[in-house]
């Protein structure tokens, strides 16, 4: 017999009947999460630390550094880096999660053929059978499982997005430490110097007369310390560019360039309004999306309770040399549903409610943890700002007072009337007040590198698509 015409319609008449089936709960909206994740947080209109322009937040904050060296280093970072690789291939997964998703709401064909003979022989059985199914959606399962898998997808995203936000941040703070261990290493080395200098001195007094042993033994223990203070502090600026070469992707043999000086610290960033915050950070997306996801997966175990509808459709053609076959009227097609209704499972299917629904509150007390963080990152980036703003002013001008202080008591050793452990004491005062204020200036780099990134500010690099298998 002929194929029924409207059998294609059938196919597509059912396809339109599972789009149009019951309609899904949408998650709630941002609004909504934040006061309900939230109800004890109480968002200020400006932030607590202040400090700095309520305007909104700008963008291409690590050009602002003024550093082409930094910016190559970040690029090449993005490029190499095997964390963001990890997290590159994660958005390729779950991209192929929601295409999983998608085919599950269309139908499923496939074809069997067969073919046989005799000994000795051409003939036997040959056929084909064509086979189609689908799922009529009417509950929701299969949109609940295609929306879940969309917004997991899109967080991510979002969690990509904030990897590659770290990642530069975490290189631009890096490179400021490596300028700053080269830095302190010439402070060292001009300690050393120094010392040998005192040494000398003491050797030359005690020669004339003038001096005593005691001072000798002083001034060479003095340039131990000072010696053995350069090689920690060498140590220290192999293991900074080692980290560095790490983030990039090269071998570490410390070897890696880096700027003779610390960049100038840019202008004020603009820090926007706080409420503002949880809609702009990447990370803070990304968990609103996984409470939604966890929402749509709570709407499919329930719908999983319900019966389960699905349209069948077949065709098949056989012939045989060998067997008489009742029904020679080839090809022959058939149509048909059925349904499936879950009866008792032992309570698996509440208990996967129970569970997404677990899930679901774990989802939005995370979102709650992140977004507290996120004000917390904000408001301790000011405030270290504020702070080491007026801590370097004052060890700028304490840097100033040491090497006046020092300048005179050198003077004064020379014509006799100050001993050498006075000038050891200026001096050691001294290059811990320049090493001092070289760390609050590294530092306030880097908390204006922390500042963009809590605030969740890009910095202007093109986006570094997934790295595809080979």
């Amino acid at each position: 017999m002929r194929a029924p015409r409207s059998a294609f319609g059938i196919l597509v008449a059912a396809l339109a009947a599972a789009m149009a089936g019951c309609a899904l709960n949408p998650p709630p909206p941002a609004t909504d999460l934040q006061r309900h994740a939230l109800p004890n947080t109480v968002v200020p209109t400006a932030w607590k630390a202040g400090g700095a322009a309520a305007a909104p937040v700008a963008d291409r904050w690590l050009a602002s550094f003024g550093d082409p060296g930094l910016s190559a280093l970040v690029g090449e970072a993005l490029v190499y880096n095997a964390d963001l690789q990890v997290a590159a291939a994660r958005v390729e997964q779950a991209a192929g999660y929601v295409k999983v998703a998608d085919g599950a709401l269309l139908p499923s064909v496939g074809v069997v053929a067969m073919g046989g003979g005799k000994s000795g022989g051409s003939g036997g059985l040959d056929g084909i059978w064509l086979n189609a199914s689908l799922e009529l959606d009417v509950w929701g399962r299969l949109r609940y499982g295609q929306a879940a898998a969309q917004e997991q997808s899109a967080a991510v995203a979002a969690d990509y997005a904030y990897a590659r936000q770290s990642l530069a941040a975490t290189v631009a703070k890096g490179w400021f430490l490596a300028i700053e261990a080269g830095l302190q290493r010439a402070i060292a080395q001009d300690a050393v110097r120094a010392a040998e200098a005192l040494l000398r001195l003491a050797q030359d007094r005690l020669r004339i007369g003038n001096g005593n042993e005691q001072a000798v033994a002083e001034a060479r223990v003095n340039v131990g310390t000072a010696r053995d203070r350069l090689r920690q502090i060498e140590l220290a600026r192999e293991q900074a560019l080692r980290a560095l070469e790490l983030l990039v992707g090269r071998y570490p043999v410390a070897e890696i360039a880096v700027a003779a000086r610390l960049s100038p610290l840019p202008p004020p960033a603009p820090v926007g309004m706080p409420s503002q915050l949880l809609e702009r950070r990447p990370d803070v997306i990304a968990a609103e999306r996984r409470v939604a996801a966890a929402f749509d997966r709570v709407g499919e175990a329930k719908a999983a309770l319900l019966p389960r509808i699905s349209l069948t459709a077949g065709g098949s053609s056989v012939s045989s040399d060998l067997i008489v076959l009742t029904d020679t009227n080839n090809p022959i097609w058939s149509l048909g549903g059925n349904l499936i209704a879950p009866l008792y499972q032992g309570g698996v299917l509440r208990a996967q409610v129970e569970i997404r629904s677990a899930e679901e509150k774990q989802a939005v007390a995370d979102y709650a943890r992140i977004g507290q963080r996120a004000f917390g990152e904000v408001e301790n980036a000011l405030a270290a700002e504020n702070a080491l703003r007026e801590r370097e002013a004052i060890l700028a001008a304490t840097v100033r007072d040491s090497e006046r202080a020092l300048e005179l008591v050198q003077i004064q050793y020379r014509v006799g009337s100050a001993d050498l452990r006075a000038v050891e004491q200026n001096q050691l005062a001294l290059y811990s007040a320049r090493i001092s204020l070289l760390r609050v200036q590294t530092e306030r780099l880097a908390q204006r590198v922390n500042l963009h990134l809590a605030l969740g500010g890009g910095f202007d690099l093109p986006a570094i698509e997934p790295i595809a298998a080979q």
